[in-house]
Formats: C-alpha cells, structure tokens, sequence
C-alpha cells in the first residue's frame, strides 16, 4: 500500500541505515536474564563491531553468543529501526584485532575498551516510519 506508514526495508538499505549512526543497543540473555546495554559501533564488513572493557556486557557475551542488536534514528517526519539476529564473538586472533583497529572505532567515554565484539547476522530486518496522526475513527464513540 502506497501510503502505507510502515515500509519493510531490504537488506542493503539496512546496511546504509546502520552506517548513518553510531550509537545502537546491544540484548544478551545469562541465567534467563535479558540484558540491554547501549554501544557506540561501526558497521564492519557485514557485520557490526564494538569495543567494551571487561565487565557484564563481555561476559553475558561470552557465555551465550546469540545476541539481538538494534539501532534506530528518527527526524520530526519519519524513524527508523534496524534489528539484527546473530552470534557475538570476542576477536582474539592478532590479525582480526588488528583488521578491527582499522575500523576506526573509538571510545566515547575515557575507559580503556580493550575487547573488540563482533556480531555477524543470522538475519537482519528494518522498517521505515512515516510519522503522522492516528487514523480518523470516524464517528465510533469513545
């Protein structure tokens, strides 16, 4: 539907959409709790990457690899959000750390981030917003 206020994405437009922004959200679930944590990020070579220190966040990664990513933008008009599904790995190999120190991802806070995350997709979905008044109801009482 043409004047439809929510359109499904294709995946290279998701791509683009997730390199207009730097700050995203990463979900990781240990001992059947969620955790959501915000993460300054780039996108790398089909996948995202991130820089954290030792702490939670690492460590639920660790532990379980399957992870939700999401990152999201949005103007007066119209928003958007890209959900990524997929496998958090810690790189560790000294040629992946040193492919990730190119990336040029820098730490927003003045804390030492010696960890490098990747996550790759299993699946990727975007939607666009288109912003606006709620439908007319017509005359069904309230």
């Amino acid at each position: 539907m043409a004047n439809d206020p929510i359109s499904v994405v294709d995946d290279r437009e998701a791509w683009n959409l997730l390199g207009s922004v730097a700050l995203g959200r990463l979900v990781t679930s240990f001992g059947g709790q969620l955790e959501i944590f915000p993460v300054n990020f780039v996108v790398h070579n089909g996948s995202v990457l991130f820089r954290t220190a030792e702490g939670t966040k690492l460590f639920t990664t660790v532990m379980n690899d399957k992870v939700l990513f999401e990152a999201d933008d949005h103007t007066v008009a119209e928003g958007w959000s890209v959900i990524i599904r997929g496998t958090a790995k810690m790189l560790s190999s000294a040629e992946e750390i040193h492919e990730a120190d190119q990336a040029g991802l820098m730490p927003w806070v003045q804390t030492e981030k010696l960890r490098y995350v990747r996550v790759t997709p299993s699946e990727i979905s975007a939607r666009r917003f288109q912003f606006g008044p709620a439908p007319d109801r017509g005359n069904v009482p309230g």
